[in-house]
């Protein structure tokens, strides 16, 4: 059996069509650790059990999983994957809530962009202005030292 369309690679481990822990990891290119403790944190439901004890996830596990992976690829948090994962969950919510979060979360990347131009230019300077010599008189050396 297959995991359907989207997922062809993917067999399933139960005669119910669901995907099983393993089948899910491989389907979102997530380690099975991951998921568990995403179940943990809330994120992800707690999957029904086969009879043999297997976590069964179907494809609403999947879809969520997929949600949540993209999001935090994107950099979102954890704590505004959720918030994303609740408002997703109310369908007729406007959606002027993940347009402020999305919002927020792009200013907070410029400022990190910003930061690391501004690492970059001070490490940039530093190279430039050495001229070898030994370790007493390198740059580098003495811009990360203390200052006394």
């Amino acid at each position: 059996m297959t995991g359907g369309p989207m997922h062809p690679e993917v067999t399933t481990g139960s005669s119910s069509g669901g995907y099983r822990i393993g089948d899910l990891a491989r389907a979102t290119a997530t380690r099975v650790e991951t998921i568990r403790w995403y179940e943990r944190q809330g994120l992800l439901p707690e999957p029904s059990r086969s009879p043999g004890n297997y976590r069964c996830y179907g494809e609403a596990g999947l879809s969520r999983l997929s949600f949540i992976r993209r999001a935090r690829a994107l950099g979102f948090s954890l704590g505004q994957v959720r918030t994303l994962l609740g408002l997703a969950d109310d369908r007729g919510a406007d959606c002027g809530s993940v347009d402020v979060l999305a919002a927020d979360h792009l200013a907070e990347i410029d400022r990190k962009i910003a930061d690391l131009t501004a690492l970059r230019r001070e490490l940039s300077d530093l190279l430039t202005t050495c001229k070898g010599g030994t370790i007493a008189g390198c740059r580098i050396i003495n811009a990360l030292a203390p200052h006394r």
